[in-house]
């Protein structure tokens, strides 16, 4: 098995006093209704004959079983590794060690982003390809050459990188219409900061990507159009899902959640709203209760905050139609809880691509930040109302 750690930044930055400009995507990216069926086909471009399933106990029962008779009429094996829940080493490890005595020549992760990530650091282990089958859009991992790793407890526990992107990412969008509207919102929470993170990033010449390099202007381009489609088509896609139909609306979304959103922050850059939603996660209030792309809707507001951003007021309104957090409350936090506020504040300051920003990143301009997006947040939220959001959590 490979232990190895892969650090993108060694083989980016110590050879040259220029650093490059680098973009990667995944092998092949499928999307479309029912392409779930033609996984054998997929999979023959592979030359795979048995292949690793890693999916929850749910997604073993739904998704894995289909997978794996679909594998079986092509003659491809298939085992099943069922995922507990937490992307964490120890479960990586656990699925390592189980597997690598199975001689599997792929693994196919399915679900969402925790054990998506799992899957490519299992994979990554095992020196095989890794398929990933989203079940949800609600985040960007599906299409990345990292994984974001948690301790067992759920807490944040930092990032792993690999050397290759996913050899294909498959979607389903008859899953994801059934899925549920809040995850689709969720992840165009996560899809929208895309651009203002990559455009911050362009334009600091010291900013560079999770890859360890430049942003190219493809990623850019990529990350606009990214934010353009949610914009124009956020609220019909979700008007798809709660219908439960595949429509163009939902197609362009879960496109933009998924692969542009991928290779947007990827090849883009993170700036602050990334580093306050990991921060998020230090609080259990707020991890146990809300996902990613919600935190990372929060943390986009106050990015834009910070910035003094003309586009803040826009943003916080697309977020409040779509039934995103667009002040502290609506993520289980209060102002008057300093000793939270701290930890968030602290645990931002020390992920490096929080600084990326144009200006400087301190205690005190991000506490700023967060009061000013907090008080934009409230006046949309009575302004437009907060139906939608209540609507996504009534049962939460």
């Amino acid at each position: 098995m490979n232990n190895q750690p892969y650090l993108p930044a060694k083989i980016f930055n110590n050879r040259s006093e220029t650093t490059p400009r680098v973009m990667v995507a995944p092998q092949r990216y499928i999307q479309g209704p029912g392409v779930l069926n033609q996984l054998d086909r997929y999979l023959s471009l592979l030359n795979v004959r048995r292949v690793g399933i890693l999916a929850s106990h749910r997604g073993q029962a739904a998704e894995g079983q289909r997978i794996s008779a679909t594998l079986n009429s092509s003659d491809i094996e298939s085992v099943a590794a069922v995922f507990a829940g937490e992307c964490s080493l120890t479960e990586i490890e656990k699925h390592a060690t189980a597997l690598a005595d199975q001689n599997i020549d792929c693994l196919v992760a399915v679900g969402g982003g925790k054990p998506v990530d799992a899957g490519k650091s299992i994979a990554y282990r095992l020196d095989v390809p890794v398929v990933i089958v989203p079940t949800l859009a609600s985040n960007d991992a599906p299409c990345s050459a990292l994984s974001v790793l948690y301790t067992p407890e759920g807490n944040n526990d930092g990032v792993e990188f690999y050397p290759s992107n996913p050899a294909m990412v498959i979607v389903d969008t008859n899953i994801i219409a059934a899925a549920g509207e809040r995850y689709l919102v969720a992840g165009m929470g996560d899809a929208l900061a895309t651009w203002y993170e990559a455009r911050v990033c362009l334009n600091n010449p010291d900013a560079l990507t999770p890859l360890g390099a430049r942003p190219t202007l493809a990623s850019w381009a990529i990350a606009e159009v990214c934010a353009r489609t949610l914009f124009e088509h956020g609220q019909a896609a979700s008007r798809a899902v709660v219908a439960n139909v595949c429509d163009d609306s939902l197609e362009r979304v879960v496109e933009a959640n998924t692969l542009l959103s991928g290779i947007g922050f990827e090849s883009g850059g993170l700036a602050l709203a990334h580093p306050l939603a990991l921060a998020f996660t230090q609080i259990d209030a707020v991890h146990h209760k809300y996902l990613h792309g919600e935190m990372v809707a929060m943390g986009t507001v106050i990015q834009l905050a910070l910035e003094q951003s003309e586009e803040a007021e826009d943003v916080t309104r697309f977020f409040a139609r779509i039934g995103l957090p667009t002040h502290m409350a609506q993520l289980s936090l209060s102002l008057d809880d300093t000793t939270a506020l701290d930890t968030i504040i602290e645990s931002a300051l020390k992920n490096k691509n929080a600084h990326h920003m144009p200006i400087p990143v301190t205690a005190n301009s991000l506490r700023d930040a967060i009061l000013s997006a907090n008080e934009l947040g409230k006046k949309v939220a009575l302004e437009i109302g907060d139906e939608a959001y209540r609507r996504l959590h009534e049962h939460k």
